[in-house]
């Protein structure tokens, strides 16, 4: 079974699907982190969370990085792990796959 804590949140009206990953996930390729943020949306979706799914890990230094559409890097660049860690209000998880 995967599962994932999340944070769901709105900001300035835009819905987020905030994963916190290991940072390994900054190694994967584009396509492998592509992958893998499709099937997190889709299960999102189903979960019936709506909004962007953003994956999120420690990229060193306490640095974050995500991946995310051009439009919501501006929010993203001001948050780091622990507000990311304060605002965990969901679980997503399935079986399978």
């Amino acid at each position: 079974m995967a599962t994932f804590d999340v944070a769901h949140i709105t900001e300035n009206g835009v819905n987020f699907i905030i994963v916190p990953m290991h940072s390994n996930f900054g190694f994967k390729t584009a396509h492998e982190q592509s992958a893998v943020v499709s099937k997190l949306q889709l299960h999102a979706n189903a979960a019936g969370l709506t909004g962007t799914v953003v994956p999120v890990w420690d990229s060193g230094n306490g640095r974050l990085a995500f991946v995310a559409p051009p439009d919501r890097h501006l929010f993203l660049r001001h948050i780091d792990l622990g507000y990311v860690a304060q605002k965990i209000n969901k679980e997503l998880s399935w079986e399978g796959d």
